[in-house]
């Protein structure tokens, strides 16, 4: 009798490793993108059509930047919606917001795109300030409204935003931005995802919204697995949307190993 419990404890230990082994296994196929600040989620078209190319089930979510609850919010609500394991990734602003709503149990690894990757008791407003961009030094380019919301000036938007992109879409991008309320750059993380997840991080090396040291020291602090693509700009998830969807791909495989 003693024999034949062993045997079956055994082979219980085996069935659950070998559920446990195919469930790491399983390649990750849900990825959310998350844009930044004074966009919309329609910069992520080329990277979409790659990954979905690839077989991924991708969906963006549209923030309103109305306040950074908000924003985690309207991310967590796109979460509920995928059913499994899904990685999430943010650019800029929207790397703020999947560091806090990373901790969802569903995310399995964050992918930063030239993305602010705060701490739990930091903003990224502050920590811009402590390593200025080339914006944070340009006075007159961040603009607000009398109920405060910002936007940038879209005659510094193209130069600054997206030098690399035509000049007819940086010009529509600068006409069509999301105005973001101040207060969403300064509100403090209340949890940190890349502390207990995977993460990988992308560096744009001319970017003039974020100073690229700050997206260095980030991704270092975070033990990110991160690539600089040279001079790339803050607009790097369109002008260079094959690197971009590359190190994706690459995060969706194996985050789970």
């Amino acid at each position: 009798m003693k024999k034949l419990k062993a045997c079956l404890a055994i082979a219980a230990a085996l069935s659950l490793a070998s559920v446990a082994v195919s469930a790491r296994a399983e390649p990750i196929r849900n990825i959310v993108l998350v844009h930044g600040a004074w966009v919309d989620a329609s910069g992520w078209t080329p990277v979409y059509e790659i990954l979905t190319k690839e077989g991924f089930n991708v969906t963006m979510v549209q923030e309103p930047e109305t306040s950074f609850a908000d924003d985690v919010a309207a991310t967590k609500r796109v979460l509920d919606l995928q059913g499994g394991p899904t990685l999430l990734v943010g650019h800029s602003y929207g790397g703020s917001v999947i560091t806090e709503a990373g901790i969802d149990p569903n995310v399995v690894g964050l992918v930063y795109v030239a993305a602010h990757a705060p701490d739990v008791g930091e903003d990224e407003a502050a920590l811009g300030r402590k390593t200025p961009s080339v914006l944070g030094k340009t006075e007159g380019a961040i603009r607000k409204t009398p109920d405060d919301f910002t936007y940038l000036s879209p005659a510094d938007f193209p130069r600054l935003f997206a030098p690399e992109l035509p000049r007819e879409r940086a010009e529509f991008m600068a006409r069509s931005q999301v105005l973001a309320a101040a207060r969403v750059f300064g509100t403090p993380l209340t949890a940190a995802a890349w502390k207990t997840k995977p993460s990988w991080g992308i560096v744009a090396g001319d970017d003039k919204i974020i100073n690229p040291e700050l997206e260095r020291w980030y991704y270092a602090r975070a033990k990110s697995h991160t690539i600089e693509i040279k001079g790339a700009s803050h607009a790097v998830y369109e002008s260079h949307a094959k690197e971009v969807a590359a190190v994706i791909a690459e995060a969706a495989r194996t985050a789970q190993e």
